[in-house]
């Protein structure tokens, strides 16, 4: 069983995939970076200074202060219920980036992986006008229904 396995986990397709994984979690950290500390500051002022890690609804206040909280962090220290739409707003920032980012990736790989279109060969046959048979491209007289071409 430990052969069977070391098998499977050396074939190429399992370790490429884990290789996959791997820098797949360390771009994601790349992007979540870009989007929380990057991307957002600056539209959160274009829209008034806006925080959008701090754009929560309270839902139900918590046991030990029932409220106002200034921030989302004291909302959940407090153990209040809330809807932290500002988070999902940065995630979907966040899935957008990644996927546009692996668009330009696989479309770049497949514009290197394709093959060249080589260029239409030059054709060596034609159809005779009269009986419509195949016939050499340069041949002056139709060897089937012997009309001039």
């Amino acid at each position: 069983m430990l052969k069977e396995f070391k098998e499977f986990a050396m074939r190429g397709n399992v370790l490429d995939m884990a290789i996959g994984i791997i820098i797949g979690a360390a771009f994601g950290a790349v992007v979540n970076s870009l989007v929380n500390d990057v991307l957002m500051p600056p539209i959160g002022l274009l829209l008034g200074k806006v925080d959008f890690a701090n754009l929560f609804v309270v839902l139900q206040g918590g046991a030990a202060n029932p409220g106002p909280y200034a921030s989302l962090a004291e909302a959940q220290a407090a153990g209040a219920v809330t809807i932290n739409y500002g988070l999902f707003i940065n995630t979907i920032i966040n899935f957008l980036i990644v996927a546009l980012a692996v668009f330009f990736l696989i479309k770049g790989f497949n514009r290197l992986r394709a093959p060249k279109e080589a260029p239409p060969a030059e054709p060596t046959t034609k159809e005779c006008p009269f009986c419509f048979s195949t016939i050499p491209i340069k041949a002056k007289r139709c060897p089937y229904c012997t009309s001039e071409l």
